[in-house]
């Protein structure tokens, strides 16, 4: 800036970036949640995907665990069938006693075993079944992701312009102020949720507030000899000519 503003020029250039800054808040507010809706299924769809592919790589594990305990059976039954066929030729009841103790410790692996598969099974339907419910919420979600951007992509596809105009004219704006007053008016915005930093004394009273201001302070507010801020609230406070001061002043 070539020289410093006036307090009427300060606050008519504040009250105008609040103008600003509102009309971008009403498109923000448009969009609703959206943007954060989306950004979270992003996220959940994320957690989904690693869940079922480590769901997946335990099914396939489980399922050749059943695999290997099928295969030793197979090879336990083949086992047996070999010992029962050398036991029409034994010699001596010591080779027959050997046989025998064989085709038991078959008979015990076969039911270990089996054991060990229907522990598997039990466990690889409940992974399934896990695995299945997961894939269900994922198509769900990915649905409803897809919806939900769609709806984002139209209403930004219809603010885009306005969103961008209105971004540069409140970039214009902060050039007119200077650092001290553009951070205060910063936090008072982003300390209400409405985002309202500058109002108007309206019926006597805060425009962000409602509370009374006293009519002492409604003088020095009108005056634009200082800058006021309401004492409950803390927002900036400009009487309601503010925007028509200034033009007679520069006419």
């Amino acid at each position: 800036m070539n020289k410093e503003l006036s307090i009427t020029e300060k606050l008519k250039s504040l009250f105008e970036l609040q103008l600003i800054d509102s009309e971008t808040d009403e498109i923000k507010i448009l969009k609703g949640e959206l943007p954060i809706e989306v950004s979270d299924l992003e996220d959940e769809i994320v957690g989904l995907e690693t869940r079922i592919r480590r769901l997946k790589e335990q099914v396939q594990e489980l399922e050749g665990e059943v695999g290997k305990h099928n295969a030793n059976i197979k090879e336990s039954e083949s086992l047996m069938q070999r010992y029962q066929k050398q036991m029409d030729n034994v010699k001596n009841n010591r080779e027959y006693d050997a046989l025998s103790k064989e085709l038991e410790l078959q008979r015990l692996e076969i039911q270990l075993s089996e054991k060990k598969i229907r522990e598997s099974q039990i466990n690889l339907d409940n992974k399934q079944e896990t695995l299945n419910t997961n894939l269900q919420r994922l198509e769900v979600k990915q649905k409803d992701l897809e919806t939900k951007k769609v709806e984002l992509a139209e209403i930004i596809e219809k603010t885009e312009k306005e969103e961008k105009a209105l971004f540069e004219k409140s970039e214009a704006a902060k050039k007119h102020l200077d650092e001290r007053l553009l951070k205060a008016y910063v936090k008072i915005r982003e300390n209400y949720r409405n985002g309202l930093a500058v109002v108007k004394v309206e019926r006597d009273s805060c425009g962000g507030c409602y509370n009374q201001i006293p009519p002492q302070v409604q003088l020095e507010i009108a005056m634009h000899k200082k800058i006021v801020a309401c004492e409950h609230c803390g927002r900036i406070l400009v009487d309601d000519n503010i925007l028509s001061v200034r033009q007679e002043e520069t006419a």
